[in-house]
């Protein structure tokens, strides 16, 4: 089993960092090309929320992305420190649909709502402390996690 986490300063420049990391890692445990397009889509919303509300919340805290596969798959999270995440109030909502201004504001959770459509096996868990989004992705059959491409051949 491979293990690979990232601390990263709230700054935008960093999620592109974090979609290469996490990328080689999922080349390396063998995942489809497909699933890894997925994957970088799924990572950069994750992450540019996370830095959104790190920027806002607690800019001297860094996000926390971890990447680890096993026979089960490849497992993502990104962790942020800002409001835990959840519905969006009633009154948003409403104000949204009158064309109230207040309606213009995007909330961060809309990003969540992508992650959610573009993979299987998301999990979103909201704590006092912030967020943690877990994203799932099978491997191939035969794929040995942690292995090089080169030991697989």
């Amino acid at each position: 089993m491979a293990l690979v986490e990232l601390l990263l300063s709230p700054l935008p420049a960093h999620v592109r960092t974090a979609r290469l990391v996490v990328v080689a890692a999922a080349r390396r445990a063998g995942m489809a090309d497909e699933l890894v397009d997925e994957l970088r889509l799924a990572l950069g919303e994750a992450c540019s929320r996370a830095v959104g509300l790190h920027a806002r919340h607690a800019p001297a805290t860094p996000v926390k992305v971890t990447v680890r596969d096993d026979p089960g798959g490849l497992i993502v999270t990104v962790t942020d420190a800002g409001p835990a995440a959840g519905p969006v109030p009633e009154d948003l909502v409403e104000g949204m649909l009158d064309g109230d201004p207040a309606g213009e504001l995007v909330d961060p959770d809309v990003a969540l709502a992508v992650v959610t459509g573009l993979v299987d096996a998301v999990e979103i868990e909201p704590s006092p402390t912030g967020t943690t989004v877990t994203m799932r992705w099978p491997l191939p059959a035969g794929a040995h996690p942690g292995a090089t491409a080169a030991s697989q051949a």
